[in-house]
Order: structure tokens, then C-alpha cells, then sequence
């Protein structure tokens, strides 16, 4: 009895294994190929831009209520903590560094991993379900230059200027609980907040964002050209590419955090 649950438990992690190199091993191949035909004619630039437009500006209202509550919430939380120990005129400072490194690119990333990447996974599953991507390679065209490419480069592009949104209106949120809460000038606070960043906390936010937009989309893509039949594949495989997304920001951030601390803050 214990032996045969033992052999299921080892048959369950090695499916599970197996299951995450076939993934990995796919999307690395995917990679591989819109390499090679990123730069290649035909170049569907109105599918990116209309893409554009419904990742990015359709998604901006959702960003911005985000970051003004995410920089609301940091300042009274900074504010209240550090007023035990006479540090509240230190709250613009903390504040703008973790809004510009940190909490503004994930934040953002985890929202739009779960309004772009399901939205990429379920049009592309749908698409596929529906045998619209054999109808487009009967055609003659690449699925990945109509399909993959312009959903990349869309995201690609949206994430880090919808980051950039999110930090302005974050840091603008903060300045105002600052001001009614803390009473902290905002003069003051905008001073404190130039005086403290530096382009390189600007350029290592918005790097993080190219990262997990790639593998938000990519991920997307791949998963929606890999679904099973039957609408029930394609409520899986959405469900799939938020949870694999917002794993993979978690956990890259780390990496990347990391990374930068050695190379462009080396005096950290």
C-alpha cells in the first residue's frame, strides 16, 4: 500500500517535470523562431499598433487607479512607521525608491499579466481552437508574424511606458497622503524625491519591464498555440499563463534585483 503510494507521488513529480521542460523547451523554440523572423518582410505594423492600443491605452485606467492607491498606501505606511522614531521626513526618500525600482514594475507587470497575458492566451486558444491558425498557414502566412509578433512587440512596448505612468502617478499619490496626513510641505517632498533618484533607478525599473513583458507574452502565445480542443482548453490554458506570468515576475525579480545591485549600484 505504501509502496504504490510512494510509486504515484514519483510518477505525479515526474509528470510534473517533465511537463515544465516540454514548456520550457517550447517556448524557448518560439523564442527561437520570432528571432528569426522579427526582421524579416512582411512587417504587419498595423497589427502591432492595434495590438498596441488594446494592451496598452485600454489598460492605462487600470494602471493608474493601481498606482495612486499602491503610492497612498506606502506613504501612510512609511509615515506611521517611521513617526516612532522621529524618521517621517524620510518617507519621500523611501517612498520614490521603492515606487521607481520595485513596487511600480511588478505591481504594473502582475496587472497586466493578468489583463494581457489571459487576454493574448484566450484570443490565441480561441483562434486555435477554432482552427483560424491551420486557416492562416493554409494561406501561405506565418502565424508568428501575424499572430505572435505583433502581440510581442505591443507588450513589449506598452509595459515599460505603462510603468513609467505608474511611477509618476504613484509617487504623485504619495505626495498627497504626505501632504494631508503627515504633514510633509510638497515642496519638500518633490525636492527630497529629485534630490534621491538617479537615472540608473529609472533605467533598472523599466529594464525589469522588458523582461516580463517578453515572457508574458511569449508564455501567452505559446500556451494559446499549444491548447487542447474544446472550449474547456481554452479556460485552462488562460488560467495557466497568469499563474506561470505572475510566478515568473516573482521570481526573476529576485534574479534582476540582484543583478543590478552588482553592476549598476555597485556601491550597494
Amino acid at each position: 500500500m505504501e509502496a504504490t503510494l510512494l510509486q504515484r507521488q514519483v510518477t505525479r513529480v515526474g509528470d510534473k517535470t517533465l511537463q515544465l521542460f516540454k514548456v520550457a523547451g517550447g517556448m524557448g523554440a518560439l523564442s527561437l523562431q520570432i528571432l528569426r523572423e522579427l526582421f524579416s518582410p512582411p512587417f504587419h505594423i498595423r497589427l502591432a499598433m492595434e495590438q498596441l492600443y488594446l494592451l496598452g491605452i485600454r489598460s492605462l485606467l487600470l494602471v493608474v487607479v493601481t498606482a495612486m492607491a499602491t503610492g497612498s498606501v506606502m506613504a501612510l505606511q512609511f509615515g506611521y512607521g517611521l513617526a516612532k522614531f522621529g524618521g517621517t521626513l524620510y518617507v519621500p526618500k523611501l517612498v520614490a525608491l521603492a515606487v521607481l525600482r520595485e513596487m511600480g514594475p511588478v505591481f504594473t507587470s502582475l496587472l497586466l499579466a493578468g489583463r494581457i497575458g489571459s487576454g493574448i492566451a484566450s484570443e490565441v486558444a480561441s483562434m486555435q481552437v477554432t482552427q483560424q491558425i491551420d486557416a492562416i498557414r493554409a494561406l501561405g502566412t506565418s502565424p508568428i508574424k501575424r499572430i505572435v509578433i505583433p502581440r510581442l512587440l505591443a507588450s513589449m512596448i506598452a509595459l515599460p511606458v505603462l510603468t513609467l505612468f505608474a511611477d509618476f502617478i504613484g509617487l504623485y499619490g504619495a505626495m498627497l497622503i504626505s501632504a494631508h496626513e503627515l504633514n510633509i510641505n510638497k515642496e519638500f517632498f518633490i525636492a527630497k524625491v529629485i534630490e534621491t533618484l538617479t537615472p540608473q533607478d529609472l533605467f533598472t525599473g523599466m529594464a525589469k519591464t522588458v523582461v516580463f513583458a517578453f515572457f508574458i507574452a511569449v508564455s501567452a502565445c505559446w500556451m494559446g498555440l499549444n491548447t487542447g480542443k474544446g472550449t474547456q482548453g481554452v479556460g485552462i490554458t488562460t488560467t495557466r499563463v497568469v499563474v506561470a506570468s505572475s510566478i515568473f515576475i516573482m521570481i526573476s525579480d529576485f534574479f534582476l534585483t540582484k543583478f543590478f545591485l552588482m553592476t549598476v549600484f555597485p556601491q550597494y
